[in-house]
């Protein structure tokens, strides 16, 4: 193996391929895909409720919830039938979940999930009886009902099972009926509005409220942390709604730190194209050793009896296998980025997880200036 020829194969590959390093161009983004405005944002809801019409495939019958549940609904239609004498598997207690927009009004449909809490197979091919879902303050808001489509199913007979994805969650898309109003306010009580960001940066912020002062022309925005930005609302200046759309549509050019996404589980890595590393040389091998232990016993032979102090002999031969790759590399590079490095040790066949401990160790040397997220 000759390393410096091949170190100048990887390095011309780079150079023909990709050429000089460029940070990729700043990007000017909508304020609305930056974060949300405070105050406006989804609730959540749940529900405890009945599926019914099951095969087979529901709470068996020592279920406790299931027969009293069932006994319930019996007992509000007008039917008196008790506990004791429910003996079927195709009812299933389910869990339905949903979250309410930040503005809905009477008769807005929502989709629900519903899910199996005991001991059902399935519930593909079931309906959910009406089941009121309720809010964090303990009022209902909405009622769920309807046919319920599975993502998979399961079928078992004599203790033959087969089963495709998960058939105790499912769905009903638009399967719940908003019965009480909610609005969201984002102006707060001192006139100003509450501008979160989804990714927290002190730069990110500045720019969002120069932008916002710049487009009216005086101070009415001010970056309150590396998270929010307040807004002065003035209400001469406009109805609410038409400020908050001008503000959403202003264009800002955010702040992209530094990161190298890895995700060792399924060997992905993802960065930015202007990651930049410094000179680095890396020197990438495996010697991979392999030693095998064989145990024998010699049996002693007598002519004249047996001796009581005489034992067989346990003879143990160790071989040892050295291998050494012969993908082995040193290659050098000088300042350029994260994507010039991953694909120059690509094209020295060097595996994903390879490079992943080569970034790792980088990383470790100072030459890599990004934040390194493993997942």
């Amino acid at each position: 193996m000759k390393p410096l020829s091949f170190t100048n194969l990887v390095l011309s590959c780079v150079a023909l391929l990709f050429g000089l390093a460029s940070p990729a161009a700043a990007q000017q983004t909508e304020l609305q895909s930056l974060g949300r405005f405070e105050g406006w944002r989804e609730n959540a809801l749940i529900g405890y409720g009945i599926v019914v019409g099951l095969a087979g495939s529901g709470d068996s019958p020592r279920s406790v919830v299931t027969r009293q549940a069932l006994s319930n609904v019996y007992s509000r239609l007008g039917a008196v039938v008790s506990d004791e004498d429910i003996n079927s598997r195709n009812v299933a207690v389910v869990v339905v979940t949903s979250s309410l927009p930040a503005s809905a009004n009477i008769g807005d449909r929502i989709s629900v999930t519903v899910s199996s809490t005991g001991d059902a197979r399935s519930l593909a091919g079931g309906a959910l009886l009406m089941t009121p879902l309720l809010g964090p303050d303990g009022r209902p808001y909405a009622l769920a009902q309807g046919s319920l489509v599975a993502g998979g199913d399961s079928f078992e007979s004599q203790l033959n099972l087969s089963q495709r994805n998960y058939p105790t969650t499912a769905r009903i898309d638009g399967g719940a009926t908003v019965e009480r109003p909610v609005d969201a306010s984002v102006l707060g009580p001192d006139g100003r509005l509450g501008f979160l960001l989804s990714q927290p940066s002190f730069t990110t912020a500045s720019r969002i409220a120069s932008a916002i002062n710049g487009h009216f022309g005086r101070p009415i925005a001010q970056a309150a942390n590396a998270d929010e930005v307040r807004i002065f609302y003035e209400p001469g200046a406009g109805e609410l709604a038409g400020f908050v759309s001008t503000l959403e549509n202003l264009r800002v050019e955010p702040d992209r730190a530094p990161r190298v996404v890895i995700n060792e589980r399924t060997g992905t890595i993802v960065a930015g194209g202007d990651v930049m590393i410094s000179s680095v040389v890396v020197s990438q091998g495996d010697i991979r050793v392999t030693v095998t232990a064989e145990t024998s016993a010699s049996q002693p032979g007598f002519i004249r009896g047996f001796a009581s102090d005489v034992r067989s002999l346990v003879i143990t031969n160790t071989s040892l296998d050295v291998d050494r790759d012969g993908n082995n590399m040193v290659a050098t590079f000088s300042n350029t980025s994260v994507a010039d490095l991953v694909q120059g040790l690509a094209r020295a066949r060097v595996d994903t997880r390879r490079i992943i401990s080569i970034l790792q160790a980088v990383r470790t040397a100072g030459a890599l200036h990004a934040e390194i997220i493993v997942q």
